[in-house]
């Protein structure tokens, strides 16, 4: 009997296929740095099978992903941490101008402001 897919599964499983793909590894070498098999990580991708929290976390350290944006599809601190050591050096007007820089860009996304 086939495994019914959740959409919890299929969302994560793709999450981790896109950022593998980010990193321009195969699965074997995605799997291999997780310390899991092959199949079990591809069955993962494609939402057929669940990871274990213990499993999950070393798979997030592997492709260097916050195990919140894998669950749930949104971005942690974690992952912004690398944007704030490039904001701390700057002053005043760098930071007003930066501002301006990004509120042009998700204008440009499509995004609206926050408030």
């Amino acid at each position: 009997m086939a495994k019914e897919r959740t959409e919890l599964a299929v969302g994560m499983g793709a999450r981790i296929a896109a950022r593998r793909k980010q990193l321009g590894w195969t699965q074997e070498q995605a799997a291999e740095a997780s310390g899991l098999s092959w199949q079990f990580f591809a069955c993962v991708e494609r939402g057929i099978k669940n990871i274990r929290a213990e499993s999950l976390l070393n798979l997030c350290s592997a492709l260097n992903v916050s195990a919140d944006y894998i669950l749930t599809g949104r971005p942690s601190a974690v992952n912004q941490e690398p944007l704030l050591r490039y904001i701390e050096p700057l002053n005043k007007t760098q930071l007003k101008c930066l501002e301006e820089i990004l509120k042009n860009y998700l204008l440009a996304c499509g995004h609206s402001l926050p408030e």
